[in-house]
């Protein structure tokens, strides 16, 4: 039993990645400083408008309604979330065809905010041999406060990852002031408290083990790839050559005298493998671990660079190109995905582009679904809902159309002052005296015409009449 035990579970063994140089390493963090810039600054930033929020990115859920900068966005306009996320599925399948985990290895939250605690911990403890001497020694002062310090930067880190997260459901400054003041609301405290403990768990203890078992991409990815997806892949008959790798030395110092020996261009220096955030070694081929970061490619094109000898050991490329065989992004899966993904932006964008500044729906009362009154007529019940998107009040009529003869009984309201971003509901009342029994279900129109705004067109809204 316990040696099934140990084969089936394993103790985390400690990863402590080496910085490394290079252009890869650069974009990374280009993208880590773009991506924080505007995670961090966004729910600081005003905007003008002349009714609602002077925030650019609020999620007001007492409001029911969400504000990105000039568009607001209504319970009813849901499925624009929908789809959103299937654009981003259909192109999260579109870059995994063409470029396998990117998306992990440069845009990802988990990777975005490893990198900075990883950074941290270098600036604390030192490069990775000093960092691997100080996880051995005994516990002293230094350890202690070196320790202390960047599980400190880890957490101050973590609070403010939360906190801005917090700041997007409610005015920023306001919220701010509020919760260092003890005066705001519990979900915010809860909510700053919950994302500061998942961020110090995920990117500073668990790292690599949330990419290689917790996320459930490192597992179906390989069903996305194919032999003319680029991916990071070490060469292996340039590395190993006929006689396998060897580090330099006396006879294996040039490229000529490896070659005539039979001995690849790997000179086994490990530096692939320290620089890995996953600790993986890439020269062992394509491992669901790996996260296509491209760092071992830097580390590697370092070592090349070092040795005058050409780049490329460790390259984006693909299985074909290492076997000498043409490449073909430009597949039929491919160009779906592109046609798919291309068709559903534009549908978005109209969708949005289109949308109307003023809205409104009917339901009809079903019970009872009508009524007899005394003076024999048959009356039926509706209920109007009116959605203002506009930024000032407008004032409507409703009309009704169809039916001849019918009265429409709105109450009191014989207009509706609708105050922008606000929506109402009118019930409304149609009488009929039926002059033909045998007619049971008549169609009706409903017209919300506005009364003050040429810019609005007259809303439609068809309904049915029922007298049995």
């Amino acid at each position: 039993m316990s040696d099934t035990r140990e084969q089936d579970y394993q103790a985390r063994i400690a990863i402590y990645p080496r910085s490394v140089k290079g252009r890869f390493r650069t974009l990374k963090w280009g993208i880590l400083a773009l991506a924080y810039a505007v995670y961090f600054l966004l729910p600081w930033v005003r905007w003008h408008r002349d009714y609602g929020a002077a925030q650019a990115v609020l999620f007001d859920i007492p409001g029911r309604r969400f504000y990105l900068f000039d568009l607001i966005v209504y319970p009813q306009d849901i499925f624009w979330l929908a789809g959103f996320l299937m654009i981003a599925a259909m192109l999260l399948f579109l870059v995994t065809g063409l470029a396998g985990r990117v998306f992990c290895g440069y845009f990802c939250f988990q990777t975005l905010w490893t990198d900075v605690y990883m950074l941290f911990e270098r600036l604390v403890q030192g490069e990775r041999p000093a960092r691997i001497r100080l996880s051995k020694q005994p516990w002293g002062a230094e350890k202690i406060l070196k320790l202390g310090a960047t599980h400190a930067l880890w957490l101050l880190t973590a609070f403010a990852t939360g906190l801005t997260f917090t700041l997007y459901w409610a005015d920023a400054p306001t919220l701010f002031k509020e919760i260092f003041t003890g005066q705001a609301p519990f979900p915010a405290y809860a909510t700053t408290v919950f994302l500061t403990v998942t961020t110090y768990v995920m990117a500073g203890l668990a790292r690599e083990q949330v990419c290689t078992y917790m996320c459930p991409y490192a597992r179906f990815q390989s069903v996305m790839f194919d032999r003319d997806t680029l991916i990071v892949s070490y060469d292996d008959k340039r590395g190993e050559g006929s006689a396998g790798r060897a580090k330099v030395a006396a006879g294996l110092k040039t490229r000529e005298e490896r070659q005539a020996k039979g001995v690849g261009d790997c000179i086994d220096c490990g530096y692939c493998v320290q620089v890995c955030p996953t600790g993986i070694d890439i020269r062992n081929g394509l491992q669901y671990q790996c996260i296509h970061c491209a760092l071992c490619v830097d580390a590697c094109d370092t070592i090349m660079d070092k040795m005058n000898w050409p780049r490329g050991l460790i390259r984006y490329t693909s299985e074909n190109a290492l076997e000498g065989k043409p490449t073909r992004l430009l597949k039929l899966k491919n160009i779906g995905y592109g046609v798919a993904l291309a068709i559903m932006v534009v549908l978005l964008a109209w969708s949005i582009l289109t949308q109307p500044q003023l809205d409104a729906s009917v339901a009809q009362v079903r019970q009872p679904l009508f009524v007899q009154l005394s003076d024999g007529a048959i009356q039926n019940s509706y209920e109007i809902k009116i959605n203002n998107k506009t930024q000032q009040t407008v004032a409507l009529r409703i009309e009704l159309h169809g039916l001849e003869g019918a009265e429409l009984d709105t109450g009191r309201i014989d207009v509706v002052h609708l105050t922008p971003e606000h929506s109402t509901r009118v019930l409304a009342r149609v009488r009929y005296h039926v002059s033909d029994p045998s007619v049971h279900q008549r169609e009706i129109l409903f017209r919300v015409v506005p009364l003050d705004n040429e810019d609005l067109s007259v809303l439609e809204l068809p309904s049915h009449f029922y007298s049995r």
